[in-house]
């Protein structure tokens, strides 16, 4: 590393994510002299980032231990649907404190309103997630400032859903998260980073066409959503379910009926899975959402199987969801803890 990319944003970052725990191994990857160590240590310490901590002894005087300090602030997080969805308060490490409920009936106010009662303290940033195309909502970015005058980042839900299933999966580089609800939509994983795309729209397969698919919302025929969707699935059991979660309750007491709904569906989901496989080569396919019960994972294993590249389903695993509602309240923590713990917000911000 040269020594003027050695900045106090990037001391942090060895300390954060490489470990590096002395002012002199500090001093010995950077290249800069123990003072300057010492100054940079010194912001980072001042700003609540880091403490320092008593080293512990091998003969002689021990070298005080560096480390990341977790609780040096907040981050304010929030899942949203369209009706309903979750708060939370985070430390810096991404730990959920406090959470909650909330109805999204007052819009982001609601959830405003929900962290306000929390009572977070020193607030450094918030990450919220919104179904649809991943974008920056500029009226919901200037009511959150309004309120919590700190960096606000806005990500589409299934995005931060991956993030934070990817999160607790530390031996996957690839990764393929695949919602099933009122929508379907996938997060796409590669190379440990998330991918968006040139413009956002990254992982819609949920309008990938297929055989005999009908006239879709976004204005074209065939999407498998308007066969594997939620509305579609719910007109299929002609009324007996109110809702998605009504109907995996149905399936999970053993109606037939339901089961046989969901298990199709994840046949026509892994049509369109077994495509991405194919393009992504994923080391492991995650489902989650209000359908991604047992009945549909089975359907989607069916059909990825039957319909993927050998090479690219050898060792793949497609799995359950392990997170539930807490994937989107930890991907939402973990996206705003990389943009404000990014080297060159942390210099920006001393």
């Amino acid at each position: 590393m040269s020594r003027s990319a050695a900045t106090s944003g990037e001391i942090l970052r060895l300390i954060r994510e490489d470990e590096v725990q002395t002012r002199a191994d500090l001093a010995r990857l950077t290249g800069l002299s123990r003072p300057v160590i010492g100054q940079r240590v010194t912001e980072l310490i001042d700003a609540g980032l880091v403490v320092e901590l008593p080293g512990v002894s091998s003969g002689g005087r021990p070298a005080a231990r560096l480390e990341f300090n977790g609780a040096g602030g907040r981050v304010l997080v929030a899942s949203l649907g369209h009706t309903h969805g979750h708060l939370a308060v985070c430390d810096l490490s991404g730990t959920i404190l406090r959470q909650e409920p909330v109805r999204i009936g007052a819009g982001i106010e609601s959830a405003i309103e929900g962290w306000q009662r929390m009572g977070p303290g020193a607030v450094r940033g918030v990450g919220i997630a919104l179904p649809g195309p991943a974008h920056e909502d500029e009226r919901v970015v200037k009511a959150v400032r309004e309120v919590f005058p700190v960096p606000v980042h806005i990500d589409n839900d299934v995005n931060v859903m991956a993030l934070g299933e990817h999160r607790v999966r530390n031996d996957v580089s690839d990764l393929l998260f695949v919602k099933a609800s009122t929508g379907i939509g996938a997060g796409v994983i590669s190379g440990g980073r998330l991918q968006r795309g040139a413009y956002g729209g990254a992982g819609e397969i949920g309008h990938i066409p297929v055989s005999d698919g009908l006239l879709c919302g976004c204005g074209t025929v065939g999407c498998v959503e308007t066969v594997a969707g939620g509305a579609a699935l719910l007109a299929q059991l002609g009324g007996r379910a109110k809702d998605l979660p009504e109907l995996a309750a149905l399936a999970r007491a053993g109606d037939l009926e339901a089961v046989a709904v969901l298990r199709e569906a994840g046949r026509r989901i892994g049509e369109v899975v077994a495509a991405a496989v194919n393009i992504l080569n994923p080391a492991v396919v995650v489902l989650g959402g209000d359908l991604s019960g047992k009945n549909l994972i089975a359907g989607v294993r069916e059909s990825v199987y039957q319909r993927a590249a050998a090479m690219a389903t050898r060792r793949l695993r497609i799995e359950p969801s392990v997170l539930g509602d807490d994937a989107g309240l930890l991907g939402c923590a973990t996206m705003i803890l990389d943009h404000i713990l990014a080297p060159a917000a942390v210099d920006a911000a001393l």
